[in-house]
This record gives structure tokens, sequence and C-alpha cells, in this order.
């Protein structure tokens, strides 16, 4: 027998393979993909930690080495980036290449599953990440460094939703945290984010909070009507404008309350 047959199942190296396989972090935990998403439901909590350590660099930044807001913006988007190991920044890229091309949804799957990046790939991403960024730089001048933690922990709230409503594609990593997704873990997982949301920014978290659900929702109706189906590509995306649509509506929100 292999090493996954003889495995046993354990929630703490669930959760560390989680925090190894989205970090750069080296937890050097191994377990399988299968046991790895039975706690899929978990990894916003994980990303609340990131999130506290992206809202250090950015006190860092604008309290200590006394940047602007701007800089303090880049620096901060910077080290998500980095700390996260790039991870979903390939399914922007992959996802948006795939909607562009006409065709019907085996072309459009074929494309998205390319290793090749187009035009439409490298100017979605450029998008997103300049957008990304001016979001953090609105919130940093409203002083609301809440906002990025909360920011971070519901980008994985706006994968979970992508996930639990897509059908998947049977075959890629991606299948797996889509079947690890149910209606009853999810909103287990999103109350309990809420509460977060709540605790550290107020009213300003929870509305944080729909600004990702609703990402979400939007990129798996997008997934749906171009591929008929989601992968790691479509989850990646949704993580990714799951952030940028929290950041959104908090700087509106921002503005009025």
């Amino acid at each position: 027998m292999d090493n996954e047959e003889n495995e046993r199942f354990s929630p703490i190296k669930s959760l560390l393979g989680l925090l190894s396989f989205s970090t750069i972090i080296p937890v050097n935990q191994y377990t399988s993909i299968e046991y790895m998403t039975r706690l899929v439901w978990c990894w916003p909590f994980i990303h609340l930690v990131i999130g506290i350590l992206a809202a250090v660099c950015g006190i860092i930044c604008a309290d200590v080495l006394h940047l602007n807001s701007f800089f303090t913006a880049v620096l901060t988007y910077a080290f998500l980036m980095i700390i996260t190991g790039y991870n979903h920044l390939d399914g922007v890229m992959d996802m948006a290449d795939g909607v562009m091309v006409h065709g019907d949804p085996q072309k459009k799957i074929s494309v998205m599953k390319d290793s090749s990046v187009g035009a439409g790939g490298v100017a979605t991403l450029f998008i997103v990440a300049s957008l990304t960024v001016a979001g953090i730089y609105n919130v940093l001048d409203y002083g609301c460094i809440a906002a990025i933690i909360i920011c971070e922990m519901v980008a994985k709230s706006s994968l979970l939703t992508t996930a639990l409503i897509s059908k998947p594609l049977d075959g890629g990593i991606g299948c797996y945290f889509i079947y690890s997704t149910n209606m009853f873990n999810y909103i287990l997982s999103t109350i309990i984010v809420g509460v977060i949301a709540y605790l550290v920014g107020d009213v300003i978290g929870i509305i944080g909070l729909v600004g990702a659900i609703v990402a979400g929702a939007l990129i798996a109706f997008i997934a749906k009507r171009n591929f008929e189906i989601a992968n790691g590509d479509v989850l990646g995306m949704s993580n990714e404008v799951g952030r940028l649509m929290a950041l959104l509506f908090m700087s509106v929100a921002l503005f009025f309350l």
C-alpha cells in the first residue's frame, strides 16, 4: 500500500497542507489532496493570518518607513503576492484567455488549459492587479488598515462561493476543492468569517464579505456561461477578483459611513 492509502485523516495536517498549498511558508507537511480539501471551508481562517501579516507590512511601511499611501499600497500588494507564491495569478490569465476566445465551451477550455498566455490574459491581470492596488490605497487613505486583513480573508470566501455553485472539471486539482465544498460547510464558514469580519472591521467588514460573495457568484456565472464547468483557474480568478471586490465595496462604504 502507498502512503496515501496508509495515511489517516488529521485536521492539523489538513490545515497545514492548505497553508503549504497556498503560501510559501515552509511548513513541509505532506497530506493527500483529498484529505487537505476536506477542511477547505477553513481556508479563509488561514488567510486571516496572512491578512494580519499584510496589515503589519502596511503599518511598517506607513508608520515606520513613513512611505506615502500609494507606495504602501503597492508594497502591501507585493507582499501578499509574494507570500502566497503568486498562487492564483496564472488562473486570472488563463481564465481570461479562455473567456476572450470565440468558440464552443470545449475550445474555450482548451485555450484556458493551454500553457501559453495571450494578450487578454496579460491585460486582465494588469487590470485586476492595478485595481487591487488602487483599492488598498483607497482604504489606507481612510486609515482603515483592518480592510487589508478583511480583504485577504474574504477572498477565500469568494473562492468557496464559486466552488459551491460550479460544476467541476474532472481530472484537475480544482475539482477536489469543488467537490469538498457543500452548502453546510459553506454556510458555517461564511458565518464564522462574517463574525470575524465584524469584529475586525465592524459594518465595513461585513460589507467587504458581501463584495467577495458577489464576486464569487459573478465568476461562477461567467465560467458556467463560457465553459459550463469550473477548474483551478476559475477558482484562482475568483480569489483575486474577490479580494478586489471586497476592497471596492469597503471603499464605497467608508465614504458613506
